[in-house]
């Protein structure tokens, strides 16, 4: 346990002191949130929500993929090909204490974007305060692991340290957009409805509006968790299947 906990604030410290990655994943949800809330009136409606508590689910939304997904595949895509997770095989770290402490790193960061995005939304847009925490904090959870399990996932299609900023930036931007992170999918094309209807993040910020805007219980919304748990198997499958170690040679 004293080699887990070293390690994790390891990658505390590697994570804060890494200003772009901590720019990309944590800062720029919180810029997009005053930006965009600055835009709205008090007064507008979206889908029958005050348009500020409206946004600040969809941030947290754009959060969790940003930092759960895009943020954690980027790292290990450039440490393993950097060979920095070959060397750390060969350390006495066992594998699954390194990978622990990176998902809980990033699971952190996300807590803790949250928390702020929920904060900045009270103080300046007057949002209401979530109505139903524990089920917040359950959902953000699942959220969480599930898109880090997907985050590693796609690792293993990543060839080269150079392309992976855009790869997963052609990724989760379209993905953000299309499940409705910074506009309803009310005016959506129908071919875009129908993408959005399959894909996780519209099921996360749906589960997310509910326990935070209408007092849901989690347990009371099980196709929205039953989706995001399906999400979060298959990409726990991919991973176990395809992450690797070593940097590619092709």
């Amino acid at each position: 346990m004293n080699v887990f906990i070293h390690e994790l604030r390891g990658e505390m410290k590697l994570y804060s002191r890494s200003r772009e990655l901590a720019f990309f994943t944590f800062m720029l949800p919180l810029i997009f949130f005053v930006l965009l809330g600055s835009v709205y009136g008090s007064g507008d409606k979206i889908n029958g929500y005050r348009a500020a508590d409206y946004l600040l689910t969809g941030m947290i939304g754009y959060g969790l993929i940003a930092t759960a997904f895009a943020g954690l595949a980027i790292v290990l895509v450039i440490r393993r090909e950097n060979g920095v997770l070959k060397r750390l095989r060969a350390t006495p770290l066992p594998a699954p204490f390194y990978i622990a402490a990176v998902l809980l790193t990033t699971l952190i960061a996300f807590a803790v974007m949250a928390a702020c995005l929920i904060a900045l939304g009270m103080i300046l847009f007057g949002a209401s305060f979530p109505k139903a925490p524990v089920s917040l904090v359950a959902t953000l959870i699942l959220g969480g692991a599930t898109f880090a399990a997907l985050g590693v996932a796609i690792t293993g299609f990543i060839r080269r340290a150079e392309g992976a900023s855009a790869v997963i930036n052609a990724i989760y931007l379209p993905v953000a957009f299309i499940s409705g992170a910074f506009f309803s999918q009310k005016h959506f094309p129908e071919v875009l409805q129908k993408v959005a209807d399959v894909l996780p993040l519209t099921y996360f910020i749906d589960l997310v509006g509910d326990v935070m805007l209408k007092g849901t219980q989690i347990w009371s919304e099980p196709k929205d968790v039953a989706v995001i748990l399906v999400w979060g198997i298959a990409g726990a499958l991919l991973a176990l299947r395809y992450f690797r170690w070593v940097p590619r040679e092709d």
